[in-house]
């Protein structure tokens, strides 16, 4: 028996129990390397397909970013079949504390996996569903040319590539419950499959707002066709340039534009209520019906402007042909006023100023119809200073005329001074005439009354300085002679004073035969040195007589 232990059987024996024990080791080293290599292999061959497929660009333009997904699904494909490796290592190493919850965690995926495989089957299959309505849609629309017709009607562009994406995310939306379902993911099942419901629900109404839209466009197109039609075959056109009106545009195109936009926000608003947004429709309802409550305003506020421009250019072209026949143009070089015209004639202005005024007054009452009352305000106090202006234009040319006569009159005397003497009195008299002018049209009054006084103040007192100093002398001569005049005069008798007749009641028959003495004036002159006689005294108790001027008192009865 010890032989047998100890001989060449006991020596393979040893072997056996050695390998016995080692070869679960080198077994699990090998299931690891192959596993590793394995899995090395499968994620570089999931990588290559997944960029065949392009995975990454497609990503990134459906979601604006660029993620590696084709690198993600390759890693976790690796470390897959590496986890797997090392479940079979340690099975092999019989280390059942250990494997066994990988060994779980790798059935389950296991038993997972076909629902992965077939939830990415049924998202392809959308994403092909999606792709292929989306081409179809956008050809079909492509070939009505709705793009062209929109872009250049409305200002939309690719409309038709815009309801292929919606459709195609709408076709992805519809297959996302499927896919969800078939992975079991409850929590994100139930929201999004509320949401599709929804979706689904709204789609009728949709359809009948697209269909409203599409009908109302249609409609408001013929109308418009029909509003330019009529207005161009009336000579709408022709009657607006010849009063200067619409000369770079049609006035056709102009209103059937207008109508189309009427059409078209009546359609919107239709729509909107058909969707049931009334947090759209209700306030685009009443902006609507406010702007047709103010387009019967829009229409009489144009009419009173229309009008008013015909009427102002035909009374302005008549007062302006009337008043060129009077000769006015010539007027302003007469006044020597022409510069300041230029080549305008006076006749052409007046006309002008008329169809300037009249239209401030359409404007007015225009925004009266609109409601504008602070516009019409302004434009009242508008008229009210350009009134003004005109009344202080009209005084400033006559003050100029004026200045000129009288200039020209003084500057004609037989003195040299008469030169400087007339620009003076110009001066003066402008000065005169701008205050005037200024202060009619209402330019700042205080300050054209503040210098005009400070003006006559100061030639007054510089007229009583250059009086009291420079002539003092002349002056003092001049009161002297006038006040010894005055002494003479008071002391000489008046020659025209004629005394009185007093009668005696007692008389003699002398003088009671006598009807009437009369009595003459002295035929000598009084000097002024002479002094009065005594029978000219005068009687208090008597009042003087007074007689015209120049009697010379011959035949005058008393």
């Amino acid at each position: 028996m010890n032989e047998f232990f100890n001989g060449p059987r006991g020596a393979q024996f040893d072997a056996m129990y050695y390998w016995d024990q080692f070869h679960p080791i080198l077994a699990a080293i090998v299931i690891l390397l192959v596993g590793w290599i394995i899995a090395l292999l499968v994620a570089a061959g999931v990588k290559k397909l997944l960029q065949k497929v392009n995975t990454n660009a497609k990503l990134s333009s459906a979601t604006g970013r660029t993620p590696n997904i084709e690198g993600l699904i390759s890693k976790v494909v690796f470390w897959f079949i590496l986890i797997l490796a090392v479940v079979a290592a340690l099975n092999v190493l019989n280390i059942s504390g250990v494997s066994g919850p990988f060994s779980n965690m790798v059935n389950q995926v296991l038993v997972y996996i076909p629902n992965i495989i077939a939830a990415v089957v049924v998202g392809f299959i959308g994403w092909i569903v999606a792709r292929l309505v989306r081409a179809g849609v956008t050809n079909v629309l492509s070939r009505t040319q709705l793009d062209d017709k929109l872009s250049s009607e409305v200002g939309v562009g690719g409309i038709s590539q815009n309801i292929g994406e919606i459709l195609y995310w709408l076709v992805l939306l519809l297959f996302l419950p499927i896919v969800l379902s078939i992975l079991g993911l409850t929590g994100l099942l139930i929201p999004v499959q509320n949401m599709v419901n929804d979706a689904v629900a709204f789609l009728p109404n949709i359809f009948i707002a697209g269909v409203i839209v599409f009908v109302g466009y249609i409609l408001a197109k013929i109308v418009r066709g029909i509003v330019e039609g009529l207005i161009n075959s009336l000579g709408v056109q022709s009657q607006a340039e010849k009063i200067g009106l619409f000369k770079n545009s049609n006035v056709g195109k102009f209103l059937g534009s207008f109508v189309f936009a009427i059409i078209i926000i009546t359609t919107l608003i239709v729509a909107f209520e058909a969707l049931g947004i009334e947090t759209i429709s209700q306030p685009a309802t009443a902006m609507l019906n406010e702007i047709l409550q103010a387009i019967p305003n829009i229409i009489a506020a144009g009419l009173i402007l229309l009008v008013a421009y015909i009427v102002s250019r035909f009374v302005g072209r008549l007062v302006a042909e009337l008043i060129a026949g009077t000769g006015v143009d010539e007027i302003p070089a007469k006044l020597d006023v022409q510069r300041f015209l230029g080549q305008t004639k006076v006749s052409n202005a007046v006309g002008w100023l008329i169809v300037f005024f009249t239209m401030l007054f359409a404007v007015s009452e225009a925004a009266d119809r609109l409601g504008f009352d602070q516009i019409s305000g302004l434009i009242a106090m508008f008229i009210h200073f350009g009134a003004n202006i005109l009344l202080g234009a009209v005084i400033l040319v006559i003050g100029f005329w004026l200045a000129n006569v009288v200039a020209n009159v003084v500057q004609r005397g037989e003195y040299n001074s008469s030169r400087w003497l007339g620009s003076l009195v110009r001066v003066l008299i402008i000065g005169l005439v701008l205050a005037l002018g200024l202060r009619a049209m209402g330019i700042a009054d205080s300050i054209v009354n503040l210098a005009f006084g400070l003006t006559l103040g100061a030639v007054a007192v510089a007229f009583a300085l250059a009086f009291g100093l420079g002539g003092r002398q002349p002056a003092e001569r001049l009161l002297s002679d006038l006040l010894d005049k005055a002494k003479k005069e008071a002391n000489q008798p008046n020659p025209l004073y004629q005394p009185p007749t007093t009668n005696n009641t007692t008389g003699s028959s002398s003088t009671a035969s006598t009807p009437s003495t009369t009595t003459t004036a002295p035929s000598t002159t009084v000097s002024s040195d002479a002094k009065p006689a005594d029978s000219a005294q005068v009687n208090p108790s008597q009042p003087p007589v007074n007689k015209p001027f120049g009697s010379t008192g011959e035949n005058d009865e008393i």
